[in-house]
């Protein structure tokens, strides 16, 4: 089937001798409605009328009705029509003049006398009044005309550089084409401007008006140019053939005519669409439905095809983009009813025309452009067919019949890879709009298989993971079958089948599936009850998390949200078995969230110390966090904790225990006789101290120094100590505990030192009393000098409190020196 936008049909014959051929041929048209007139080269004004409908006539038959006719004179060709419908009048020019007639009875209007000396003339309708422009044929210059019922006047003249051969109006603007250019003239103020020149003979010079201020002109080069009011192009051009007789506007369409046919062109992208053959064609009239054409004797119409039958042609033909555009462009200017259905099913059509080409880019735009039902590509896989509901219905299914993908990909291997990732793509693309959103069940299922089929192991476990509507019946067998478990369990798990999920995972861990797709399974189910609310999951799976690796899978309980926390002592029954678990669990509870129960302090206390007895790989790690908690606890029970060290060899932990007991003496005793470590006594003493002063630290030392001195083999432990210490230790208690064997050389260091710290300390407290007796000095001499002031007190001086007079001597003073009663100077005391 060919492309049709008009329909042509031949409306009047004019019958005549052949003597009289030549003398009555037809010159020019004008229609309105039905009426349609035509002038003729012998003076003669002819009234046709058209029926509302006609359909295809032979070449002699003539549906147009033949009215009144009326000669205008002798001789002379009548040259242009123009109708005024307000007033019922015909505007004829000829012999140089223009005439009016009624419309009807083609009798001259005897108010309105002949306009001589016009070479052009046109009609413009305003709200306010009918306006006529005349070019004059004596002067370069144009006229414009008020028009009314029974006059009318020249109310303007426009000057032109040359005189015009063609002009069109379009509102306030005026465009006129000369021998050899074209311009442009505002009526209001009169301005001009030129275009561009031109070397047309008169007879192909033309101006046609396309609506909304723009203008088709006959340009250089056989060019069709569009120019705006504002002396813009705004459309590329048209390339038309060098004979183009004259040109008009049938939205959506441009018609050229030329001698023996009729170019038709698209407004909307400038490309030729259809030529119709015309034999012996003169001129042109464009009308609302299409355009009239004529030769020397008779008259065709060419009627628009209806645009909607247009744009389905298109659509028949395949031509979808010309189809869309046809449709975009008409609806801008005659709003068509569901344009947008309309729209979007031939978007789709054209998407699965670049679909079957392979064009994937295209069709993935288009599809999307025209919101294409997903369901739609689904239903063209037949392996993916048995995801889609059995209501949907498609409504491709006569567009894409006979075009099985299965012949496609049976003549390429290669195909169906091809075929398939543009479906991924494309259901990417829409998963997350409205019409993919309608449908996500079998969107997000056929993604899942796809992903399955093609190995994407990347985006099944993406899919798997994040919120998704997959049919698990659908969904699960695809899984079991490719050995996909690890994203099955995500499957189960994104629908809310947490315990399938975890079971899933676990026979992965076990090796009951094979799937290596995830590395760290056993990892990732850590992961995931340390965070999943399902409390009755969390604990169905517990202890086989923790038996098969306790610092992993105690992270179940210690990685969880704090609002989201087990309850501890069902934790702890189920870590009693699991030591290593349970000593980590028990520092979360201290360390992370400051539990302060003595029965937990104490737990992990007593655990520290049987981990310290039986393990030997990391000995001294275990008994520092022993030790710093026996320091920094102050919950755990110590009784408890002593019955349980003192039998061992840990000596430190005792003596730190003890001390937490108040028994300091004996803590040393346990340092320096059992675990037999002088550096570890001294830090002791120290670390004993902290944050109690100096005092205490001096009291500890100096027990242990007797301790040392208790026994020959720790004398020079006792001299170290003192040598070390020498402004802790107060020199006149020191020495007297000294034994007297002792020479000065031995502990010379000592006592220089000690010496040193008490000169120091008596000199500084020298320094800070002179400074407080200067300080006093200071303020005596400031009270002398206030006290030697003399003050003037009179029967008029009032108290700067009460207001009231001074009754006695006695009196006192504010620091502004302002005078007040004794007694009020009392009640503002502080």
């Amino acid at each position: 089937m060919a492309f049709k936008a008009f329909t042509q049909t031949r409306v009047f014959v004019k019958r005549a001798a052949p003597k009289e051929k030549d003398k009555s041929c037809i010159q020019c048209l004008e229609c309105h409605g039905p009426n349609v007139y035509l002038g003729t080269k012998d003076a003669t004004v002819q009234h046709l009328i058209l029926p509302s409908a006609h359909g295809e006539l032979g070449p002699v038959q003539s549906p147009a009705r033949e009215g009144r006719m009326r000669k205008l004179g002798s001789s002379g060709p009548v040259v242009h029509l123009r109708t005024v419908p307000l007033f019922n009048h015909l505007l004829v020019l000829w012999d140089r003049g223009v005439s009016a007639l009624n419309m009807f009875s083609l009798e001259p209007v005897p108010a309105l006398p002949r306009i001589q000396h016009v070479s052009l003339f046109e009609v413009r309708d305003t709200p306010l009044a009918v306006q006529m422009l005349t070019a004059s044929s004596r002067r370069k210059a144009i006229w414009l005309h008020v028009v009314g019922v029974d006059k009318w006047e020249a109310v303007k003249e426009i000057p032109l550089p040359q005189d015009p051969v063609a002009f069109a109006l379009d509102g306030a603007s005026l465009c006129v084409g000369t021998c050899n250019r074209y311009l442009l003239c505002d009526i209001q103020s009169g301005c001009t401007g030129e275009l561009f020149p031109h070397s047309h003979s008169r007879e192909r010079v033309f101006v046609a008006s396309v609506g909304r201020g723009e203008f088709l002109l006959n340009g250089p080069e056989s060019l069709g140019v569009f120019v705006m009011e504002t002396g813009i192009c705004q459309r590329p051009p048209l390339q038309w053939p060098q004979e183009v007789l004259a040109a008009g506007v049938c939205f959506p369409y441009i018609v050229a005519l030329q001698p023996q046919a009729l170019c038709v062109y698209s407004l909307l992208d400038q490309q030729h669409k259809l030529t119709l053959g015309l034999s012996g064609a003169r001129g042109l009239l464009p009308v609302p439905d299409g355009v009239l054409v004529f030769t020397d004797r008779d008259i065709s119409s060419l009627r628009l095809v209806p645009l909607e039958e247009q744009i389905q042609a298109l659509v028949e033909l395949e031509s979808f983009e010309e189809a869309l555009l046809l449709l975009d462009g008409v609806h801008s200017r005659r709003p068509i009813d569901s344009y947008k259905e309309r729209q979007k099913a031939i978007t789709c059509l054209a998407g699965f025309a670049h679909f079957y080409q392979e064009g994937f880019s295209e069709a993935r735009d288009l599809f999307i452009k025209g919101e294409l039902d997903p369901r739609e590509i689904i239903h063209l896989f037949p392996g993916m067919r048995s995801l889609l509901c059995g209501d949907f219905q498609p409504q491709y299914d006569g567009v894409n019949k006979g075009r099985a993908l299965q012949v496609l990909w049976q003549d390429d291997s290669s195909a169906l890879h091809r075929y398939l990732a543009f479906l991924g793509e494309f259901l990417r693309a829409v998963s997350s709009t409205e019409r993919g959103l309608r449908c996500g069940k079998e969107v997000d299922s056929a993604l899942l298989r796809l992903y399955t089929e093609l190995g994407d192991a990347e985006n099944l476990q993406q899919l798997a993971e994040m919120p998704n509507k997959c049919l698990l019946d659908h969904c699960v067998p695809v899984l079991e079958q490719h050995n996909r478990y690890f994203a099955l369990g995500s499957l189960y798990q994104s629908h809310g089948k947490h315990t399938n999920a975890i079971e899933t995972w676990v026979k992965i861990a076990d090796g009951f599936y094979k799937d290596p797709s995830c590395s760290d399974v056993y990892g990732h189910i850590v992961w995931t009850l340390s965070r999943l609310q399902d409390r009755e999951a969390v604990w169905e799976f517990a202890e086989w998390t923790v038996r098969r690796n306790q610092e992993m899978g105690v992270r179940i309980f210690t990685l969880r949200p704090l609002d989201a926390q087990l309850e501890v002592l069902d934790v702890l029954a189920l870590l009693e078995k699991y030591p290593r678990a349970l000593i980590l669990y028990l520092e979360f509870l201290i360390h992370d969230l400051n539990n302060e129960e003595e029965r937990h302090h104490s737990r992990l206390a007593l655990a520290y110390v049987s981990q310290a007895l039986h393990e030997e790989a990391d000995l001294r790690a275990t008994r520092g966090k022993l030790q710093q908690l026996l320091w920094e606890s102050r919950f755990y029970d110590v009784s408890a904790v002593h019955e349980r060290v003192k039998s061992t060899a840990l000596h430190v932990e005792e003596a730190i225990v003890l001390s937490r007991a108040g028994d300091h003496a004996r803590a040393l005793q346990v340092l320096v006789h059992q675990e037999r470590d002088v550096r570890a006594a001294e830090a002791f003493c120290s670390r004993a101290a902290r944050g109690r002063g100096s005092q205490r630290r001096r009291a500890l030392l100096l027990s242990l120094l007797q301790i040392y001195l208790g026994s020959e083999q720790l004398a020079g432990a006792a001299a170290d100590l003192l040598n070390r210490n020498p402004r802790v230790f107060r020199a006149e208690t020191a020495v007297q505990l000294l034994p007297e064997a002792w020479s000065v050389q031995l502990v010379s260091r000592f006592l220089v030192g000690s010496l040193r710290e008490s000169l120091h300390q008596r000199r500084t407290a020298k320094l800070r009393a002179a400074l407080c007796r200067a300080e006093l000095l200071r303020h005596k001499v400031i009270r002398m000098q206030a006290s030697r002031t003399k003050l003037a007190l009179d029967a008029e001086q009032k108290c700067s409190v009460c207001q009231g007079c001074f009754a006695e001597p006695q009196f006192a003073r504010n620091p502004r020196g302002e005078l007040m009663h004794t007694g009020c100077a009392g009640f503002l005391a502080p």
